[in-house]
């Protein structure tokens, strides 16, 4: 490991006197002021402003802000430079290269200190606040953080509505200027949800400017520490952060000495640039769990879809009000529609055993779904205890003589209080019966009531929950829960989030055909999503004829879904009975590795396509994905990734002739050819299509035999 740590110190003389700081390759500047005694930065990149000067702060409440009146203690730099290795990861090594300008400032008519500590990378900057253990600051409220981000032009934006509760929604595509104007359209309904209204939107906020300069802002490391948003001055282009509240509208609680989560800005000409960042990892502690070897990336079924789609029910039985405890559930007649039995339960032990899946999940075993949303009900689940129809212990054996393990369903009805109560017993009772991961989630509003599911309270829940899972030896796959900030470098059992409108979405009236295009830009520059892809059979009704849902992609798109959405997890979602329909396509499902060597942007524009080429852990094999718009395209990739004078097969999984994600979604073709690193290749994508593609070494001299060669 390369590791480089040098410290410059001086003191300053004189208050008002610009710091500057630049990356380790010189193409990124940042200038630090007190302007009239307020801290101010501002941001280049080449030349060109990324940040226009933009001010920092506090206000507290109940007493003075943090926000002007401040003269320069000390200053201090540092450059850092080592490389680090994930448990699971898009690449096998990280290099985390920065250098670093920490500003200690006093508020001179209170006394109190704060420090900001930049770091600037050479693809972007992170910068924070830390509060110092001081006599005149040590326990204090947030009213409102009044961290500014000024835009230097009326950008075009890729947005979702700010919102305390959810982020399942439909991206937006706009200028600045017009976020406060389709704001309300914005908004569609949601089982929870509290909207912030105006012009607020949520983070990671993807970005373009006229003269082609890509522009992301996020955060990392959301740790005892309230979700932060963006709200938008429209007349001036100042975004200003606007933290989650609690029940009593408090922005946080906080003790010196603490620090904030990072803030991020990730800036390039090269779209594919924001997306190979790893600012976000890199601003996180390294790893807490000492033995990591228990961690593993995990390809997926799951009784899920038929839910989904009402072509079954979570539920046992049809009776408006359970008791836990009370209600008996052997003397209920039973619905017919509960997925969650043994005999079904086995079909897809079956086939994960048949078509080498690690793990099965199970939603709607355990008592009490008949009333479990909506009623904001206290003690809506046990965690422990099963339906008449599933049988755990026999599932236990079944599952482990086929090599496949069950993967536990822990959902809370956003009654946080309840799960936290039955947390120790719920992942004894996984580790009792070889569950090793649980996805768990949190629909509804949050009990306790008028605490929301971004707030500093839920915040600190969600750790608990990840901290706790490692010490059973359990992986977590959070739902419904915030979006990810680069916790799962610390925490790499936090292998899975949901935290936007995932695939469940194409059931409930469809996602746009371009929402794949623009989350690996937002949503998935915080760490994986499990977005839960693999959809063969786009027409809804033929599972339920009463929901008249389509799911907007072509098959071959849902193949490119494994390689562009990025997650250690990954869930082949549709049905068994569809993929035996279409077991050649499937075979890239199959293939498809979980972790990587090594990642590479071939093509990339949010909004319109993502083309991925990946390098399977531990092989010369690689994997290529691409994700496409509702727009036809030609898609024009090179193969000089590849390693020289070795040849590879390259399997092609691509949109048919007349391939259309809404009249003719199942046309694909399959084709193989013979590749090396001066292979190139034209492939035609259809609207709402895409492809996949492996690339295989060759072994075998004679697998090549009639290949024709690209």
């Amino acid at each position: 490991m390369k590791k480089i740590l040098v410290y410059l110190l001086w003191a300053l003389p004189a208050l008002g006197i610009a710091q500057e700081l630049n990356a380790p390759n010189g193409a990124f500047n940042l200038q630090f002021s007190l302007a009239d005694g307020t801290p101010t930065y501002e941001l280049s990149l080449n030349g060109t402003t990324i940040i226009k000067p933009s001010t920092l702060g506090f206000e507290l409440k109940d007493t003075e802000p943090l926000l002007t009146g401040f003269s320069i203690v000390d200053t201090k730099t540092s450059s850092f430079d080592a490389s680090w290795n994930p448990v699971w990861g898009e690449n096998k090594t990280i290099r985390n290269h920065y250098n670093e300008l920490l500003v200690q400032l006093k508020q001179d008519k209170t006394q109190r200190l704060l420090n900001i500590r930049f770091r600037l990378f050479n693809d972007g900057l992170g910068f924070r606040y830390e509060f110092p253990e001081q006599d005149k600051l040590t326990y204090f409220v947030i009213k409102e953080e009044a961290t500014q981000f000024a835009m230097a032009g009326d950008h075009k934006a890729f947005w979702i509505a700010g919102d305390y509760d959810t982020q399942e929604y439909d991206y937006t595509t706009s200028k600045l200027s017009e976020i406060e104007g389709l704001m309300q359209q914005a908004v569609t309904p949601n089982a929870s949800q509290t909207p912030i209204g105006k012009a607020a939107v949520q983070t990671a906020l993807m970005l373009k400017s006229d003269d082609g300069v890509y522009i992301n802002v996020h955060e990392a490391a959301l740790v005892d520490y309230a979700c932060m948003h963006l709200e938008l001055d429209s007349k001036n282009l100042i975004f200003q952060s606007h933290l989650t509240p609690d029940a009593k509208g408090d922005k946080g609680y906080m003790q010196a000495p603490r620090t904030t989560p990072w803030r991020t800005v990730i800036a390039s000409k090269n779209a594919g640039d924001i997306l190979l960042s790893n600012i976000t990892l890199n601003l996180n502690e390294p790893t807490a769990i000492e033995d990591t070897s228990w961690i593993k990336p995990v390809k997926y079924i799951g009784v899920w879809w038929e839910m989904i789609t009402g072509k079954s029910s979570w539920a046992y039985t049809d009776i408006p009000s359970v008791q836990l405890g009370v209600t008996d559930y052997s003397k209920l007649k039973p619905n017919g529609r509960h997925a969650a039995n043994t005999a079904n339960v086995k079909k897809y032990i079956d086939f994960a055993a048949t078509h080498g899946f690690e793990q099965v999940l199970v939603e709607g075993w355990n008592e009490g779904w008949e009333d479990w949303f909506g009623k904001s009900k206290d003690y809506v689940f046990d965690f422990l205890t099963p339906y008449p129809d599933f049988d755990v212990e026999g599932l236990k054996t079944y599952a482990k003589e086929k090599g496949v393990k069950l993967m536990m369903h822990h959902e809370t009805s956003g009654s946080v209080r309840n799960y936290e109560r039955h947390m120790d017993k719920a992942y004894q009772f996984m580790v009792d019966n070889n569950y090793n991961a649980v996805k768990s989630g949190y629909v509804g509003d949050i009990l306790p009531r008028g605490e929301h599911h971004y707030g500093q309270w839920m915040i600190n829940h969600y750790l608990y929950a990840v901290k706790k899972a490692a010490t059973y030896g359990i992986m977590v796959n959070a739902h419904e829960a915030v979006r990810p900030t680069g916790l799962s470098r610390t925490y790499p059992n936090l292998i899975g989030n949901e935290s936007a409108r995932g695939t469940e979405y194409e059931s409930f009236g469809g996602n746009n055909p371009d929402h794949t295009t623009i989350l690996p830009f937002t949503r998935l520059i915080g760490g994986p999503m499990d977005y839960t892809p693999g959809i063969f059979e786009p027409d809804v009704s033929q599972y339920n004829p009463n929901n008249n849902s389509w799911v907007n992609t072509t098959i071959a798109r849902q193949l490119a879904l494994y390689i562009t959405m990025y997650s250690p997890l990954q869930m082949a979602a549709d049905l068994p009975e569809t993929y035996e329909k279409h077991l050649d396509a499937f075979q890239f499902i199959k293939d498809v590795s979980l972790d990587w060597d090594q990642s590479l942007v071939l093509e990339a524009e949010p909004g319109d396509f993502v083309t991925y080429a990946r390098k399977e852990k531990g092989s010369n094999n690689w994997f290529i994905g691409r994700t496409n718009d509702e727009i036809p395209r030609i898609s024009s990739i090179k193969f000089n990734f590849l390693d020289k004078g070795k040849d590879y097969i390259a399997t092609v999984y691509r949109d048919g002739k007349d391939a259309h994600y809404k009249k003719n979604p199942k046309a694909y073709k399959i084709e193989k050819y013979r590749v090396n690193s001066s292979s190139k290749i034209n492939i035609p994508c259809a609207a709402g299509g895409g492809y996949a593609i492996s690339v295989m070494e060759v072994t075998q001299p004679n697998a090549l035999k009639g290949l024709k060669r690209l």
